[in-house]
């Protein structure tokens, strides 16, 4: 059958936008994804392993059981080429000139790089499951957001304020030529890689700006500052505006709640007396909530909170503890009994846009009326009507089999072209098949018929 080119109103390019809900909650340090709950399987009291909670991004080594790579006969370790087996999948490179890497490379020893510690030949190894999950830093150290690291070279000394580069003395009294300064280095190098970020979507709210004088002003390199990172697999491009809602639980009854309900990136508190107040900020881009309210939440009681990441310190429920225990070690364990009165939910919509390719493949009357198909020929004539050294003829009257049916039986209907249609191929603009729309049932088609596929195609 012809190749039969698409007219220009025959493509049409739609974008289909979708908001799939998600929902978090978080209780006792643990996470549990849209409700749902840890699955047991035959070898893992969780089939997700370290991904409890989260979305496996490759569904491998689900419910996986393990060894310690021995042969349980000779003793020696088991190896599927250069990867010890230790019953898991495992992803794994060779360390070449093409310099060829994991996004991210696991180092067993603090300071290791890819460029300077794995030595040419060497085995880099991954592993699985892989899961998309969120993330809680509490940043809690005011006024000690930098610590100064000391770059002077042995053997010399600073004449003035250490601090500063006034002239360094090498011993003796010789002045130095490039003279070392001190640096610092940030406590909490996430904030500071967000700085700008947090800047630049100062023009949809003031409360987004790391300094302030607006209202009672703030520096968020000095106040205590909670960051909760949701991860692109969860919401898609963007987190939908106006669809996201933090709440709190204390001992089962709902207390304080923050939306987003002005649209522009303010988390305002909806209930009790602190309402209409802002208790931080949302980048929906990249999926962080940034938690700065720091008033006692109403309706709660004093219960031991772990602001440092060592010893936990009686504290009452404020929005920067919010999420406590999501992936961050912190439980009725390692916190104190009242920590289990506290149970905290993140919802929200994602955004999604996927673009979709509605082709029209068009069959007109008059067109389209031949198969391919070996049975469109009335079985046991002659292909060819000569065929020699020097000529090869086809058979120019060869008959189309008859397939009308006729209402009486034993009677051969009068002959009328038709053709069923089963597929419809698409090609591109080097004739090279990229798809094929396969139909459920043939569709009869006869010479006097037009008829119009609607093809749709997600990219």
């Amino acid at each position: 059958m012809g190749l039969r080119k698409f007219g220009p109103n025959d493509i049409v390019l739609n974008t289909m936008r979708t908001n799939p809900q998600v929902e978090y909650l978080i209780y006792d340090g643990k996470v549990y994804y849209n409700n749902s709950p840890y699955h047991s399987g035959a070898f893992l009291s969780n089939v997700l392993d370290v991904t409890g909670g989260a979305v496996s991004l490759y569904e491998y080594n689900i419910d996986r059981p393990t060894t310690d790579g021995t042969d349980p006969i000779t003793g020696e370790l088991k190896s599927v080429g250069p990867v010890v087996d230790y019953g898991k999948i495992t992803p794994w490179i060779f360390k070449g000139s093409a310099r060829s890497s994991f996004k991210t490379t696991a180092v067993f020893n603090a300071g290791e790089t890819f460029t300077n510690e794995f030595a040419y030949g060497d085995v880099l190894t991954g592993s699985y499951p892989m899961g998309g999950r969120i993330d809680r830093e509490l940043m809690w150290l005011p006024g000690e957001r930098n610590v100064e690291v000391d770059l002077r070279p042995a053997g010399f000394s600073s004449t003035g304020d250490q601090t500063g580069a006034e002239l360094w003395l090498e011993a003796g009294g010789v002045p130095c030529v490039n003279c070392p300064t001190y640096e610092t280095t940030p406590v909490y190098p996430h904030f500071y890689a967000l700085k700008n970020r947090f800047n630049y979507y100062g023009y949809m709210s003031d409360y987004y700006r790391v300094s302030s004088s607006y209202g009672a002003g703030w520096d968020k390199a000095t106040q205590p500052l909670n960051l909760v990172t949701i991860p692109a697999i969860m919401y898609g491009s963007t987190i939908k505006k106006g669809s996201i809602s933090l709440k709190w639980y204390y001992t089962g009854s709902l207390v304080a709640e923050l939306r987003d309900s002005n649209h522009n990136g303010e988390l305002i508190e909806t209930i009790g007396e602190y309402s209409g107040t802002v208790g931080g900020v949302v980048m929906y881009d990249e999926g962080i909530l940034a938690l700065t309210g720091a008033w006692e939440i109403p309706g709660t009681d004093t219960h031991w909170v772990d602001l440092s990441g060592s010893t936990p310190v009686s504290d009452y429920p404020k929005w920067i503890y919010f999420a406590a225990g999501a992936y961050d070690g912190v439980n009725v364990a390692s916190v104190g009994e009242s920590f289990s009165y506290n149970a905290y939910t993140i919802s929200f919509q994602g955004q999604t846009d996927v673009q979709v390719y509605t082709l029209f493949a068009n069959a007109h009357r008059g067109k389209v009326n031949y198969s391919t198909n070996p049975t469109f020929i009335e079985y046991g004539q002659s292909l060819t009507a000569t065929t020699s050294g020097k000529v090869y003829a086809e058979n120019a009257a060869r008959r189309i089999k008859n397939t009308v049916s006729s209402s009486f039986v034993g009677h051969s209907a009068s002959f009328k072209k038709q053709v069923f249609i089963s597929r419809v191929g698409i090609y591109d603009e080097s004739k090279n098949l990229i798809g094929i729309a396969t139909l459920a049932d043939p569709v009869l088609k006869e010479e006097d018929q037009d008829y119009t596929f609607k093809i749709k195609l997600d990219i």
